[in-house]
């Protein structure tokens, strides 16, 4: 009987085309084990400014497609930049399509920040996460500082710690379906 394959959605939190953050996803997607299915999801800058009027039975199609992919997913792994200090204001707008939902409940959820500081985007990341019920943890969580010196233009890390620090994500991201 073939195993189930595991699917994942993974969201960029760049708009940059081929970005640090598309790296580190790829990355992921490449070396994760085979019975997981990794889409990368680098659509943010389709998604409308965020309306509660808009939020209804009937959101706008991209937030309904978005929203089904997420549900469809049996976990989601979120990468992003810091801007200014902040989450990229694209990833906060889609966020905060989620918040009259229940979509992140218990969603096993993997927070990556790749940034040159990346620590005040991270924090809140993670407060939004938490607030949003995803199933995160400190070994799900991951804040890699300076990203642009760790990763080279085709997408290979350079950098060994960088690269551990991956793998044990990986690693430990996996075995939350294990536990199931």
């Amino acid at each position: 009987m073939p195993s189930k394959t595991t699917k994942i959605l993974a969201i960029t939190g760049s708009t940059r085309k081929n970005s640090s953050n598309y790296k580190i996803l790829k990355y992921i997607s490449n070396h994760i084990k085979t019975d997981f299915e990794v889409e990368i999801f680098e659509e943010l800058d389709t998604i409308p400014h965020f309306n509660p009027d808009l939020d209804t039975e009937n959101p706008p199609q991209e937030i309904t497609i978005l929203r089904n992919k997420i549900n469809s997913a049996d976990g989601v792994i979120i990468c992003t930049p810091e801007y200014v200090f902040s989450l990229p204001g694209s990833l906060k707008n889609a966020l905060e399509w989620f918040v009259s939902t229940t979509i992140f409940l218990d969603k096993k959820t993997g927070l990556i920040t790749a940034s040159a500081s990346g620590e005040m985007g991270h924090e809140q990341l993670l407060l939004i996460m938490k607030t949003l019920e995803a199933d995160f943890d400190d070994t799900t969580q991951l804040l890699i500082q300076g990203i642009r010196g760790k990763v080279d233009a085709d997408g290979k890390i350079t950098n060994k710690e960088t690269e551990e620090a991956l793998q044990n994500f990986i690693h430990n991201f996996e075995n939350k379906f294990l536990l199931d």
